[in-house]
């Protein structure tokens, strides 16, 4: 979900280098199951829409001083023309409709699958770029995709077994996942050039206006339980906002390369909160699943051009 540049930090990780990874990966992988929580009040398409507006407002709340050690203040960035057709793009693939289809999903799986599912999206943006740069798979990319779909299989196979719903549900969240493949390689180039944190900021404003209609058409429909509203609430500030100034920092520290392996723990952190806090049942063959996509995706990540 996260491209940057260069590391200060070449060498092992400092104690404050975990807490930061350590950090992200738990913000991030928590995601599914404040989505799940929230769903017990919250219509989804409100729940988005909260979501998405609370993070932006966090990221435009950000101090000055914060955001330019991560690279540059949000306040800062002024969009080229030949890129404003891009950031609209990226605001409606990587945001307004991945954040959109989730919490439907969520109505008919439950949130470890959803999260093990949302593991895949390395393998996608592996695919996604392989087809952009017209590069034939061999190798270790192939291995590597070949590997990921069929762990992609296993996790879905059980759901889909379930019966329509459930199938729906995974491919609503197999679609979001494949948004997140075609938005990395677009956001990629975008974030070296204006930094990361005021893409992302500019990102959330513009798809805050692509989810209101949404999520005002069935706001009457919502309970406004405290619990369900916190969770939510939680989901966007730190979730959606704070969790990438977090991030920005650990880029800068590490590297985006190492930074990236928090994708790999995303799923494992989503399918342990699922099961302990929700009640989550996974079948033994999804986890099975699992292992295969984030075997897939470090030997995609590990192919050369």
């Amino acid at each position: 979900m996260f491209t940057a540049t260069a590391a200060s930090n070449d060498g092992q990780f400092t104690p404050q280098d975990w807490a930061l990874f350590v950090s992200v990966a738990a913000i991030w992988g928590s995601s599914f199951v404040f989505i799940d929580i929230g769903l017990d009040a919250l219509p989804p398409g409100l729940i988005t829409l909260l979501r998405v507006g609370s993070g932006a407002a966090a990221l435009w709340a950000l101090p000055r001083s914060i955001t330019t050690r991560v690279g540059r203040a949000v306040t800062d960035m002024q969009i080229e023309p030949d890129d404003r057709a891009k950031l609209l793009l990226l605001s409606v693939i990587w945001v307004a409709i991945p954040f959109t289809l989730f919490p439907i999903a969520e109505q008919h799986i439950n949130s470890s699958v959803t999260g093990l599912l949302n593991g895949a999206t390395p393998i996608f943006a592996a695919t996604v770029a392989a087809v952009l740069l017209r590069q034939r798979a061999h190798g270790p990319l192939l291995l590597g995709l070949v590997v990921g779909f069929a762990g992609i299989a296993l996790i879905s196979a059980p759901s889909v077994s379930d019966g329509s719903n459930a199938a729906s549900g995974v491919c609503m969240v197999l679609g979001a996942t494949v948004c997140y493949g075609f938005a990395i390689n677009l956001a990629a180039p975008l974030q070296r050039k204006y930094g990361s944190l005021p893409l992302m900021a500019r990102m959330l404003a513009l798809a805050t206006l692509w989810t209101t209609p949404y999520g005002l058409w069935n706001i009457r429909s919502a309970e406004w339980e405290v619990g369900p509203l916190i969770a939510v609430l939680l989901l966007g500030v730190f979730g959606t906002g704070i969790a990438f100034a977090i991030m920005g920092t650990l880029v800068g520290r590490v590297g985006s390369t190492r930074a990236s392996f928090i994708t790999y723990l995303i799923p494992v952190v989503s399918l342990a909160l699922g099961t302990a806090f929700r009640g989550d049942t996974v079948a033994p063959i999804a986890v099975v699943g699992i292992g295969l996509v984030i075997s897939g995706a470090f030997l995609a990540s590990r192919a050369k051009a």
